[in-house]
Protein backbone atom coordinates (compact mmCIF):
# COMPACT_ATOMS: atom_id res chain seq x y z
CA UNK A 1 0.00 0.00 0.00
CA UNK A 2 1.51 3.51 -0.79
CA UNK A 3 2.24 5.94 1.53
CA UNK A 4 -0.28 8.70 2.75
CA UNK A 5 1.04 11.61 2.06
CA UNK A 6 0.21 14.83 0.69
CA UNK A 7 2.63 15.55 -2.52
CA UNK A 8 4.08 18.52 -3.40
CA UNK A 9 2.47 18.22 -6.90
CA UNK A 10 -1.12 18.55 -5.29
CA UNK A 11 -0.10 21.82 -3.86
CA UNK A 12 -1.99 24.37 -4.88
CA UNK A 13 -0.63 27.06 -7.10
CA UNK A 14 -1.85 30.55 -7.82
CA UNK A 15 -1.70 33.07 -10.23
CA UNK A 16 -1.19 37.04 -8.70
CA UNK A 17 -4.52 36.99 -9.28
CA UNK A 18 -4.96 34.61 -6.21
CA UNK A 19 -6.80 32.11 -9.02
CA UNK A 20 -5.73 27.97 -8.93
CA UNK A 21 -3.56 27.31 -11.63
CA UNK A 22 -2.65 23.72 -10.96
CA UNK A 23 -4.24 20.49 -11.60
CA UNK A 24 -4.90 18.71 -8.29
CA UNK A 25 -2.63 15.56 -9.37
CA UNK A 26 0.11 17.49 -10.68
CA UNK A 27 1.68 16.85 -14.29
CA UNK A 28 -0.24 12.97 -15.57
CA UNK A 29 1.85 13.07 -18.62
CA UNK A 30 3.33 10.54 -20.99
CA UNK A 31 1.36 6.75 -20.86
CA UNK A 32 -1.34 7.49 -17.96
CA UNK A 33 -4.69 8.73 -17.99
CA UNK A 34 -6.46 10.94 -15.66
CA UNK A 35 -9.72 9.94 -14.83
CA UNK A 36 -12.22 11.88 -12.38
CA UNK A 37 -15.78 11.70 -10.81
CA UNK A 38 -17.65 14.48 -9.18
CA UNK A 39 -21.10 15.21 -8.57
CA UNK A 40 -21.82 18.59 -9.60
CA UNK A 41 -24.99 19.56 -7.61
CA UNK A 42 -28.52 20.33 -9.95
CA UNK A 43 -29.06 23.88 -9.71
CA UNK A 44 -32.52 23.99 -7.61
CA UNK A 45 -34.91 27.07 -7.68
CA UNK A 46 -33.72 30.01 -5.90
CA UNK A 47 -36.22 30.29 -3.31
CA UNK A 48 -35.06 26.69 -1.62
CA UNK A 49 -31.18 26.90 -2.20
CA UNK A 50 -29.32 28.13 0.65
CA UNK A 51 -26.10 31.11 -0.42
CA UNK A 52 -23.50 28.14 -0.94
CA UNK A 53 -25.84 26.40 -3.03
CA UNK A 54 -27.24 28.75 -5.48
CA UNK A 55 -26.01 27.66 -9.42
CA UNK A 56 -25.63 31.64 -10.14
CA UNK A 57 -23.04 31.31 -7.19
CA UNK A 58 -20.79 28.44 -7.75
CA UNK A 59 -21.58 28.09 -11.93
CA UNK A 60 -17.92 29.62 -12.59
CA UNK A 61 -16.17 28.14 -9.57
CA UNK A 62 -17.44 24.39 -10.88
CA UNK A 63 -16.49 25.33 -14.42
CA UNK A 64 -13.09 27.01 -13.76
CA UNK A 65 -12.69 23.58 -11.46
CA UNK A 66 -13.02 21.05 -14.72
CA UNK A 67 -11.33 23.71 -17.34
CA UNK A 68 -8.25 23.50 -14.74
CA UNK A 69 -8.23 19.65 -14.51
CA UNK A 70 -9.04 19.07 -17.74
CA UNK A 71 -9.58 14.50 -17.02
CA UNK A 72 -8.78 12.47 -20.00
CA UNK A 73 -12.11 10.90 -18.93
CA UNK A 74 -14.76 12.10 -15.94
CA UNK A 75 -18.03 10.91 -14.73
CA UNK A 76 -20.35 13.30 -13.80
CA UNK A 77 -23.31 13.05 -12.25
CA UNK A 78 -26.63 15.05 -11.47
CA UNK A 79 -26.56 16.82 -14.80
CA UNK A 80 -28.97 18.54 -16.55
CA UNK A 81 -28.97 19.29 -20.17
CA UNK A 82 -28.22 23.74 -19.20
CA UNK A 83 -25.32 22.89 -17.15
CA UNK A 84 -24.54 20.54 -19.84
CA UNK A 85 -24.04 22.51 -22.36
CA UNK A 86 -21.92 25.03 -19.85
CA UNK A 87 -19.53 21.70 -18.82
CA UNK A 88 -18.90 21.00 -22.37
CA UNK A 89 -18.08 24.59 -23.01
CA UNK A 90 -15.70 24.53 -20.05
CA UNK A 91 -13.86 21.29 -21.23
CA UNK A 92 -13.48 22.72 -24.54
CA UNK A 93 -13.86 21.65 -28.46
CA UNK A 94 -11.91 18.23 -27.65
CA UNK A 95 -14.12 16.87 -25.51
CA UNK A 96 -17.28 14.85 -26.21
CA UNK A 97 -20.25 13.34 -24.16
CA UNK A 98 -22.44 10.07 -23.91
CA UNK A 99 -24.73 9.55 -22.01
CA UNK A 100 -28.80 11.10 -21.25
CA UNK A 101 -30.73 11.61 -18.88
CA UNK A 102 -31.69 8.68 -16.49
CA UNK A 103 -35.72 8.75 -16.94
CA UNK A 104 -37.89 8.02 -20.26
CA UNK A 105 -36.77 9.28 -23.16
CA UNK A 106 -33.65 10.29 -22.09
CA UNK A 107 -35.44 13.17 -19.93
CA UNK A 108 -33.87 15.06 -16.70
CA UNK A 109 -31.28 14.47 -14.77
CA UNK A 110 -28.05 12.19 -15.68
CA UNK A 111 -24.37 11.21 -14.95
CA UNK A 112 -22.51 11.48 -18.28
CA UNK A 113 -19.12 10.17 -18.98
CA UNK A 114 -17.21 13.17 -20.68
CA UNK A 115 -13.74 12.59 -22.38
CA UNK A 116 -11.10 14.06 -24.13
CA UNK A 117 -11.57 12.94 -28.35
CA UNK A 118 -7.70 13.91 -28.79
CA UNK A 119 -6.56 11.35 -26.00
CA UNK A 120 -9.71 8.45 -26.67
CA UNK A 121 -11.47 6.85 -29.06
CA UNK A 122 -14.98 5.93 -28.52
CA UNK A 123 -15.62 2.18 -29.77
CA UNK A 124 -19.31 1.59 -27.81
CA UNK A 125 -21.63 2.85 -25.69
CA UNK A 126 -24.26 1.91 -23.72
CA UNK A 127 -26.27 3.32 -21.13
CA UNK A 128 -28.70 1.00 -18.48
CA UNK A 129 -31.28 1.52 -16.17
CA UNK A 130 -30.54 -0.11 -13.06
CA UNK A 131 -33.33 -2.29 -12.41
CA UNK A 132 -35.15 -5.71 -13.68
CA UNK A 133 -35.73 -3.95 -16.67
CA UNK A 134 -32.25 -2.54 -17.81
CA UNK A 135 -32.80 -1.93 -21.07
CA UNK A 136 -36.20 0.40 -20.10
CA UNK A 137 -35.11 4.40 -20.19
CA UNK A 138 -36.70 5.28 -16.20
CA UNK A 139 -37.64 1.42 -14.96
CA UNK A 140 -37.16 1.31 -11.36
CA UNK A 141 -36.77 -1.35 -8.97
CA UNK A 142 -35.98 -2.99 -5.44
CA UNK A 143 -37.19 0.52 -3.54
CA UNK A 144 -35.68 3.21 -5.18
CA UNK A 145 -38.09 6.14 -5.69
CA UNK A 146 -36.29 7.80 -8.74
CA UNK A 147 -34.68 6.13 -11.64
CA UNK A 148 -31.06 5.20 -11.63
CA UNK A 149 -28.72 4.24 -14.37
CA UNK A 150 -25.00 3.58 -15.74
CA UNK A 151 -23.37 4.88 -18.37
CA UNK A 152 -20.81 2.29 -20.43
CA UNK A 153 -18.15 3.75 -22.49
CA UNK A 154 -15.61 1.39 -24.07
CA UNK A 155 -12.59 3.32 -25.29
CA UNK A 156 -9.03 2.93 -26.82
CA UNK A 157 -6.60 4.99 -25.83
CA UNK A 158 -4.39 6.53 -28.88
CA UNK A 159 -1.65 6.86 -27.37
CA UNK A 160 -0.88 3.18 -25.99
CA UNK A 161 -3.94 1.78 -27.88
CA UNK A 162 -4.63 0.15 -24.51
CA UNK A 163 -8.50 -0.31 -24.26
CA UNK A 164 -10.88 0.37 -21.53
CA UNK A 165 -14.39 0.05 -20.36
CA UNK A 166 -15.59 3.11 -17.97
CA UNK A 167 -18.70 3.12 -16.19
CA UNK A 168 -20.30 6.13 -14.55
CA UNK A 169 -23.22 6.06 -11.97
CA UNK A 170 -24.96 7.49 -8.97
CA UNK A 171 -26.90 5.11 -6.72
CA UNK A 172 -29.97 5.78 -4.52
CA UNK A 173 -29.29 7.50 -1.49
CA UNK A 174 -32.66 6.52 0.55
CA UNK A 175 -32.72 2.55 -0.46
CA UNK A 176 -30.12 0.38 0.88
CA UNK A 177 -31.22 -3.04 -1.10
CA UNK A 178 -31.36 -0.91 -4.49
CA UNK A 179 -27.52 0.54 -3.79
CA UNK A 180 -26.70 -3.40 -3.60
CA UNK A 181 -28.67 -4.24 -6.42
CA UNK A 182 -27.45 -1.58 -8.21
CA UNK A 183 -23.45 -2.75 -7.42
CA UNK A 184 -24.61 -6.29 -8.44
CA UNK A 185 -25.89 -4.87 -11.93
CA UNK A 186 -22.58 -2.98 -12.07
CA UNK A 187 -20.38 -5.90 -11.70
CA UNK A 188 -21.67 -8.03 -13.78
CA UNK A 189 -21.29 -5.46 -16.96
CA UNK A 190 -18.13 -5.37 -15.69
CA UNK A 191 -17.41 -8.99 -15.93
CA UNK A 192 -19.36 -9.12 -19.08
CA UNK A 193 -17.08 -6.68 -20.88
CA UNK A 194 -14.09 -8.41 -20.15
CA UNK A 195 -11.82 -5.36 -20.35
CA UNK A 196 -9.85 -3.51 -17.62
CA UNK A 197 -12.57 -1.16 -16.30
CA UNK A 198 -13.35 1.78 -14.03
CA UNK A 199 -16.16 2.67 -12.58
CA UNK A 200 -16.61 6.46 -11.11
CA UNK A 201 -19.63 8.02 -9.60
CA UNK A 202 -21.51 9.05 -6.58
CA UNK A 203 -21.91 5.46 -4.41
CA UNK A 204 -23.74 7.11 -1.44
CA UNK A 205 -22.12 4.40 0.20
CA UNK A 206 -18.86 4.21 2.57
CA UNK A 207 -16.01 2.35 2.35
CA UNK A 208 -17.60 -1.43 4.42
CA UNK A 209 -20.98 -0.37 3.40
CA UNK A 210 -22.93 -3.30 1.76
CA UNK A 211 -23.13 -1.74 -1.57
CA UNK A 212 -19.02 -1.31 -1.91
CA UNK A 213 -18.45 -4.43 -0.02
CA UNK A 214 -20.94 -5.87 -3.20
CA UNK A 215 -18.97 -4.51 -5.59
CA UNK A 216 -15.86 -5.47 -4.56
CA UNK A 217 -16.46 -8.99 -3.47
CA UNK A 218 -14.30 -11.09 -5.07
CA UNK A 219 -11.57 -8.77 -6.05
CA UNK A 220 -12.93 -7.93 -9.05
CA UNK A 221 -13.05 -4.32 -8.31
CA UNK A 222 -10.34 -2.46 -6.44
CA UNK A 223 -10.90 0.73 -4.45
CA UNK A 224 -8.13 3.21 -6.44
CA UNK A 225 -7.17 5.28 -2.56
CA UNK A 226 -5.98 1.95 -1.12
CA UNK A 227 -4.38 0.56 -4.18
CA UNK A 228 -2.64 3.96 -5.12
CA UNK A 229 1.15 4.40 -5.16
CA UNK A 230 0.92 7.64 -3.76
CA UNK A 231 -2.17 9.90 -2.16
CA UNK A 232 -1.38 13.40 -2.66
CA UNK A 233 -4.12 14.80 -0.67
CA UNK A 234 -5.43 13.91 2.74
CA UNK A 235 -8.45 11.32 2.91
CA UNK A 236 -11.26 14.06 3.16
CA UNK A 237 -14.80 12.89 3.36
CA UNK A 238 -16.36 13.60 -0.38
CA UNK A 239 -19.77 15.35 0.85
CA UNK A 240 -18.84 18.23 2.13
CA UNK A 241 -21.67 20.15 1.92
CA UNK A 242 -20.17 23.53 0.99
CA UNK A 243 -18.85 23.22 4.57
CA UNK A 244 -14.92 22.81 5.11
CA UNK A 245 -13.83 19.05 4.18
CA UNK A 246 -13.81 16.52 7.25
CA UNK A 247 -10.42 14.51 7.26
CA UNK A 248 -10.93 11.07 7.36
CA UNK A 249 -14.73 11.69 6.59
CA UNK A 250 -16.63 9.17 4.47
CA UNK A 251 -15.87 8.70 0.80
CA UNK A 252 -18.98 8.36 -0.96
CA UNK A 253 -17.50 8.88 -4.44
CA UNK A 254 -15.32 6.35 -6.00
CA UNK A 255 -12.84 5.83 -8.26
CA UNK A 256 -12.89 1.65 -8.76
CA UNK A 257 -11.15 0.08 -10.80
CA UNK A 258 -10.35 -3.45 -11.98
CA UNK A 259 -6.77 -5.10 -10.59
CA UNK A 260 -4.70 -5.05 -13.95
CA UNK A 261 -4.79 -1.31 -13.49
CA UNK A 262 -2.36 0.68 -12.21
CA UNK A 263 -3.08 3.06 -10.08
CA UNK A 264 0.49 5.59 -9.76
CA UNK A 265 -1.72 8.65 -7.76
CA UNK A 266 -5.24 9.55 -6.46
CA UNK A 267 -6.39 12.89 -5.10
CA UNK A 268 -9.62 14.25 -3.18
CA UNK A 269 -9.66 18.20 -4.44
CA UNK A 270 -10.96 20.20 -1.34
CA UNK A 271 -9.88 23.36 -2.87
CA UNK A 272 -12.33 26.54 -3.59
CA UNK A 273 -12.53 28.80 -6.26
CA UNK A 274 -11.51 32.45 -5.34
CA UNK A 275 -13.10 31.18 -2.03
CA UNK A 276 -16.44 29.71 -3.58
CA UNK A 277 -17.22 25.66 -4.20
CA UNK A 278 -18.52 24.71 -7.21
CA UNK A 279 -20.71 21.61 -5.64
CA UNK A 280 -21.55 20.28 -2.36
CA UNK A 281 -19.23 17.06 -3.45
CA UNK A 282 -15.58 16.78 -3.88
CA UNK A 283 -14.29 15.52 -7.14
CA UNK A 284 -11.89 12.59 -6.49
CA UNK A 285 -9.24 12.51 -9.37
CA UNK A 286 -6.77 9.47 -10.20
CA UNK A 287 -3.71 8.93 -12.91
CA UNK A 288 -4.01 5.12 -14.10
CA UNK A 289 -2.38 2.93 -16.45
CA UNK A 290 -4.10 0.81 -18.27
CA UNK A 291 -2.27 -2.80 -19.45
CA UNK A 292 -1.88 -2.97 -23.25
Amino acid sequence: MGAVRASSRGAPQVSPEGVLVNGVLGEVDGDLLHVATMNVRRPLPRVLTRRADRWDRRRSALMATLSRESPSVVGLQEVLPGPAQDIAAALGPEYARIGAGRGRGGRGEGCPIFFDRSRLELIDQQQLALSDSPDVAGSRSWGNPLPRAMVIGVFRDRRTRASLTVINTHLDPFSARSRVRAAEQIRREVRRRGLPAVVVGDMNAAAGSPALEAMTRGDLMTDAWTAAAERVTPLWGTYSGYRPPVRGGARIDWILTTPDIVVERVGVDARLEEGVAGSDHLPVHAAIEVPR
